[in-house]
């Protein structure tokens, strides 16, 4: 199957026009006509994912997070990215990534079911889709009411964790949360206001903590690869169905850290 028929495919329900002007989804290095019978699907182009996609012989890799971000001036083997990119080319291994497109039309919804959120809204409208609401994250009701270490325990629980940060203490019990996967400190005031009592995202300094709690938030920090390491394995089952022609490979499910 041809390279430029899977993205055709993809973007149908992961449209790049869905994605932030500062994003850079798409497809990244390759080929549009080549070849492609072996996806392997992985949050991150990391050495590990280049490695396992030469042992496996991969056409392609399918992404969340971009391979490249920002501008490159040079692109040889003196930086690991200017490596990367080289052994990828040398062996015509394609790079494609669905970022913050993926976000609005398929973390959200994959968040939400991880928690089973109930009454669910858009956290932050970026536009609309068939006349309803999309964006990026989702608020709604609790399984049930919890207090935020109980919270912190069930999300712990839900996303197959090692640990969470819990920011705020036992007591009052929480009903209304928020949820957005990756990095969520731009989201924090559109938590507060839409009444949220609690968010579970990612990557949220100390700062940012603090004054959220001073607002009323409880901040769950199950991070940046806890909250869309879902991506992995969702879109490896879809790819599977949707391009039965050719063979789905995913990542393994790894922290990039350990507790101690």
């Amino acid at each position: 199957m041809k390279c430029r028929e899977i993205i055709r495919i993809l973007e149908e329900k992961y449209p790049p026009s869905c994605a932030e002007e500062w994003d850079n989804p798409g497809l990244l290095l390759g080929r549009a006509e080549k070849d492609v019978r072996k996806i392997l699907v992985a949050l991150d182009v990391t050495d590990q994912a280049v490695e396992r996609a030469l042992e496996w012989g991969a056409d392609l890799i399918v992404s969340h997070h971009p391979l490249i971000f920002k501008g490159i001036r040079q692109i040889n083997d003196g930086n690991f990215l200017g490596r990367r990119i080289l052994t990828l080319a040398e062996h015509g291994i394609a790079c494609y990534a669905m970022h913050t497109n993926f976000d609005v039309r398929g973390m959200a919804d994959l968040n939400e079911k991880q928690l089973n959120l109930k009454n669910t809204e858009v956290l932050l409208k970026t536009g609309e889709n068939q006349g309803k609401p999309q964006g990026i994250g989702r608020i709604g009701d609790l399984p049930e009411p919890m207090d935020p270490m109980q919270l912190a325990g069930y999300v712990k629980q839900q996303l197959k964790l090692p640990a969470v940060r819990c920011y705020g203490k036992s007591g009052e019990k929480l009903v209304r949360a928020a949820v957005s996967g990756g990095s969520g400190k731009s989201v924090v005031d559109v938590a507060v206001a839409a009444g949220a009592r609690a968010l579970i995202t990612g990557d949220i300094d100390y700062h940012t903590a603090i004054d959220a709690l001073a607002q009323g938030l409880v901040i769950i920090d199950a991070g940046h690869y806890g909250t869309e390491s879902v991506f992995i394995e969702s879109v490896a089952r879809e790819l599977s169905v949707l391009l039965p022609e050719c063979r789905t490979a995913a990542m393994e499910i790894e922290q990039p850290f350990t507790v101690i």
